[in-house]
């Protein structure tokens, strides 16, 4: 049986289901993510968009591209943050905060170089994205 776990956006209009295991966890120290988040860091649980689905209010969902990178979609009723897309990569991008029942189990920081927040937990921390999604997979010191 495949998990499957539901989330929202802050007021419910859309719910979100994913389903299976997510293919990474980890955090974002990016500019973009931070800014998008209104934090010092992102917390991220990367699917392949067929185990991602809008269940209810998908006329509620906007989306944002800053760049062909990132899709970002948002309730438009209350302006949560729900997912981003991530064509180039093949993955989807559902925030650790939006599906609460997901244990979030991170595995590595990605765009390192960025943060404003230093973190230290052991894992890896890398210079930007792992060399498989054309970054260039250089780990920095923690």
């Amino acid at each position: 049986m495949i998990d499957k776990h539901t989330g929202t956006c802050f007021c419910g209009a859309v719910q979100i289901e994913v389903a299976g295991a997510p293919e990474a966890m980890g955090y974002c120290h990016c500019s973009s993510c931070r800014s998008w988040s209104a934090g010092p860091v992102n917390a991220f649980t990367l699917w392949k968009p067929a185990n991602v689905k809008v269940t209810k209010g998908v006329e509620f969902v906007g989306h944002f591209k800053k760049t062909d990178l990132s899709d970002r979609q948002f309730c438009t009723k209350c302006g949560g943050h729900i997912m981003t897309d991530h064509p180039p990569i093949g993955l989807t991008d559902v925030y650790a905060a939006t599906i609460p029942s997901v244990t979030f189990t991170p595995g590595v920081h990605v765009n390192y170089a960025e943060t404003v927040l230093r973190m230290k937990d052991g894992l890896p921390k890398l210079k930007d994205f792992p060399a498989e999604l054309g970054g260039s997979g250089e780990v920095v010191p923690e």
